[in-house]
């Protein structure tokens, strides 16, 4: 079955020793389901597919096969993966996530390396890309969006802002500052407006009403795809 592309474009910042799908050392490895597709996306309208090469990484290098491996980084540094806060997100530390399409949903798993140990963060898929400002990449990812929010972001409302209508990738850090968590939607990625980025957080996400989504403040940012 061939799946459409989705008209977008990613910058990878570092590649994790070479090689786009690793795990950190001594983590749980998660595989995607079986039969499921890697998220494979375009580039800008007009653009050339990549080459091989380009898909190693390094400034403009567009994502190619559902994989976007980042070295967190203060601004200006890094425009793409940023650590807003160095002692929560070392510089050095880093982040890969990984989107397959399944026949009933979207998967997604994100691998950390370098965060402080035995440290607890939110994280979630959000809606635009990074800036230098925390707060331009926008509110989280929803399936179906919370109407009451619209005017005024974000939404903490749990019927809209849980795990199921969002894509949570909350982790713990082990003993060596690394962490791999994996978790699984049933609806596909917007072809369109998609997910832009990842936001780590200071803390795990709130579920209780009136603050459900919630997680403290934004401590890194990377994007995954460009406008």
């Amino acid at each position: 079955m061939r799946l459409p592309r989705l008209a977008l474009s990613c910058l990878l910042v570092a590649v994790l020793s070479g090689c786009t799908d690793a795990t950190p050392s001594g983590e749980r490895t998660y595989s995607p389901p079986p039969g499921s597709t890697p998220w494979f996306v375009s580039g800008p309208p007009g653009s050339a597919r990549p080459s091989p090469s380009a898909s190693r990484g390094g400034p403009d290098a567009p994502l190619t096969q559902g994989v976007v491996t980042g070295t967190f980084l203060p601004y200006p540094q890094s425009t793409i993966a940023i650590t807003y806060d160095p002692k929560v997100v070392p510089p050095g530390s880093t982040a890969q996530v990984v989107i397959s399409r399944t026949a009933s949903g979207t998967w997604v798993r994100l691998a950390v390396t370098g965060m402080v140990p035995r440290r607890a963060y939110g994280a979630h898929l959000h809606r635009q890309q990074c800036t230098s400002v925390p707060a331009d990449a926008g509110p989280h990812y929803q399936h179906v969006p919370d109407p009451a929010a619209a005017a005024s972001p974000p939404s903490v409302d749990p019927s809209y802002a849980n795990p199921r209508n969002e894509i949570w990738l909350d982790f713990t850090a082990d003993a060596h500052g690394a962490a791999t968590v994996a978790t699984a939607v049933r609806w596909h990625l917007d072809q369109i407006e998609p997910p832009r980025s990842l936001i780590v957080h200071a803390q795990p996400t709130s579920t209780a009403a009136g603050t459900a989504g919630t997680a403290g403040p934004r401590v890194a940012c990377m994007t995954l795809a460009r406008q």
